[in-house]
Formats: structure tokens, sequence, C-alpha cells
């Protein structure tokens, strides 16, 4: 089955890694080990160019990340001292996606028409070697909008979500493991972004933040990454209400498969135990079951945000084994509608409905 992830962050690996996607994970493992690479997710990657086509994740939304440091912020990956450097940076990622769009790689997706092409492509050919992945660009945290008028040009330049914070304060307001809302530059970036049809990421949002949002933010919003705080108390999770919020926006909920989010009172580089695919499931259900259906449930992996296998599901060895899901599913239940709305089918009304102003708003 064809699956859509909301979140991958390819052009940082590439960049700040140096890891070349284009080779399959086993063969960049072997290289970093064998350069002796050892700091954290370093010879345990899980996304490549090569396992996206094999688990026919051929659709995604990748992201431009480029942070500006903050004292107390987790470690320094992919932090600048000033807008501009921050700004540059994530230019230069969006001109790896476009390099790579150029090789016949990577598909541009900006709209609608696009989206509905690329995918009815691959359904004529599952198993094509030679049809472009396709892809949708977000910007996770807006450090690299240097005032909220530029949301045009960077609209202008193809990108069609924006997570406003990430970790931490950003300048537009409060992110993750903090507490306060938008700052004034922040509801200005929010008008800006609903001027011109950008989604809003309620990803990393601090709480306050998000119910800012709900009410200043009439536009489209989707959560890319995220996972139950009910199942996982911690503030980087949705609650049922703020669950409930989006699925009455008619928002979809990625889940993200970095397993401290996956089960309590996992601590990152202590925790032994295994977690299983399964364990994630339990995520989907929560929001079908706040939902009453499976349409607002999909995938937001996250497989490649600054972890590799020692931070992944037990039981997934690449981004491949995404499609051991469809056994989960069909196990608890799922009918293969609900398995197909969940993999692929939820991301692609939302986006339709998105562009071409159909659906509920």
């Amino acid at each position: 089955m064809l699956i859509f992830d909301a979140h991958l962050d390819l052009a940082w690996n590439a960049l700040d890694w140096n890891r070349n996607l284009q080779l399959p994970c086993e063969q960049i493992r072997k290289l970093e080990v064998e350069a002796g690479e050892t700091e954290k997710g370093r010879g345990g990657n899980t996304v490549s160019f090569p396992d996206l086509r094999r688990g026919k994740v051929v659709t995604f939304v990748a992201t431009v990340l480029a942070r500006l440091f903050r004292p107390g912020s987790i470690p320094p990956i992919q932090v600048y001292s000033q807008s501009a450097s921050a700004f540059g940076a994530a230019m230069g990622q969006l001109h790896y996606y476009r390099g790579l769009e150029q090789q016949g790689v990577l598909r541009f997706i900006k709209d609608w028409p696009t989206l509905e092409s690329h995918v009815n492509a691959w359904k004529i050919d599952e198993n094509s070697t030679t049809l472009p992945l396709g892809f949708i660009l977000s910007m996770e945290g807006a450090d690299a909008i240097l005032r909220p008028d530029q949301v045009q040009e960077w609209w202008d330049a193809g990108l069609r979500i924006i997570g406003p914070c990430l970790y931490g304060v950003s300048p537009y307001g409060h992110g993750t493991s903090t507490e306060g809302g938008f700052f004034p530059q922040g509801r200005e970036l929010l008008k800006e972004m609903q001027r011109v049809g950008m989604i809003l990421d309620v990803t990393h949002l601090s709480d306050q933040c998000f119910d800012e949002a709900m009410d200043l933010f009439g536009g489209r919003l989707l959560a890319s990454h995220h996972n139950n705080r009910t199942l996982v108390s911690h503030q980087r999770q949705l609650t049922d209400a703020q669950t409930k919020t989006i699925i009455a926006r008619g928002g979809v909920i990625g889940h993200a498969f970095d397993i401290w989010m996956v089960v309590p009172n996992y601590v990152r580089g202590e925790t032994k135990a295994e977690v299983p695919l399964e364990r994630l499931c339990d995520h989907i259900d929560r929001v079908c079951q706040l939902a009453g259906n499976a349409s607002h449930a999909a995938i937001g992996s996250d497989l490649d945000g600054g972890f590799g296998r020692e931070q992944s599901p037990s039981d997934l060895d690449t981004i491949a084994d995404l499609q051991r899901l469809i056994a989960i599913l069909t196990r608890r239940g799922y009918t293969p509608i609900d398995i197909e709305g969940i993999l692929h089918a939820n991301w692609l009304r939302f986006f339709k409905e998105a562009w071409t102003g159909q659906g509920p708003l």
C-alpha cells in the first residue's frame, strides 16, 4: 500500500549530517561506522530514498529546519547565532530539494493537481524504479523567516506549511517545554500565513500558543508529527481536547515514531526496553476513538529527526517497515478503507480540501 509520511527532515540529514540519501540505509550506516562517527543516530539511520521507495513511501512532507541558538536549548544541532544565517541555511536546504528535483529523484508538489497526478501515477505503477518521489515543503520552526511579511517570499519559493515554533522560545512565540504565547510578531506571522494560504502546523506549539492559534488563525491546520498526552504525559504531546479541536477544524494528525513519545517513562539514552510498532498504534487508536472514525489519524514518522534505530520501534529496521502497520491495524479490527486512510488517503483528502477550498474548514 502507498504511504504518505507527513514529517521527514531530509535536507537537514543530507546537509548537516552529510548523508548521501541516495544510498540505501545499510550503506549509509556502514560508511558512518567506518568513519568512526559515534554521535547519537550515527550508524543507525532509518531513512533514505531507496528505502522510501522500497516501503512505497512515495509522498511526504519534507522540512527546511534552521534554528536560532537559545540558552538551555537541546544540543546544538542546526542552530545559528543570527536570523540571517538561519535564513541562508533554510534557503540552502530548499535548493538541495530543487537539485534532487532536477536530477529526477524528487517531484516538488505545490498544489492539488500536481499531488493528484503524482499519486495516480504511482497507483498505476507501485513498483516503479523511475517515477520521482513527491514532497510538499514545510518549515519546522519559523526562525528562518526574517519578518512576517517574508511569508509571501517563502510561499512563492514553494513553501506550503509552517510550524512557527520548535523546542524553546522562537522569535515568534513559545514552543515545546516552555510556557507562554505568541509575541506580537507571531500574531502578525499567523495573519500573513492565512492571507497567502499557508497551512499551520501546530506541532511544537506551547499549550498557550495552541489556544491562541485557534483564535488567531482561520486557515487550514494540521499536526504533522504528534502523539497523545493521555498515553504519554508530556507537553510535546497533544491533549485529548487539542485533538478534538484539530478534528473539528478538519485537520489530520500524523503520528511520530520516536519511541520516547510512544510509551510512558521512556528516558532517552537510558531506557533499554524494546518498543514495538504495536505501541504506536495505541496512539492511532486514541485519535480514532476521539474522532469516532479513522479519518483524522495518519503518519508523520519523524524517523530522521536526530535519532536512529536506537530510538525507533524495535521491529523497524528502516522506514520501509512502515508497511508492517497494515497487519497490525488489521489485527486491531481496522477495515481496508480505514487502513488506506491512515497510511495515505487522509493526508490526500486534507491537502485536496486545503488547496481547492473544498470540504469543511
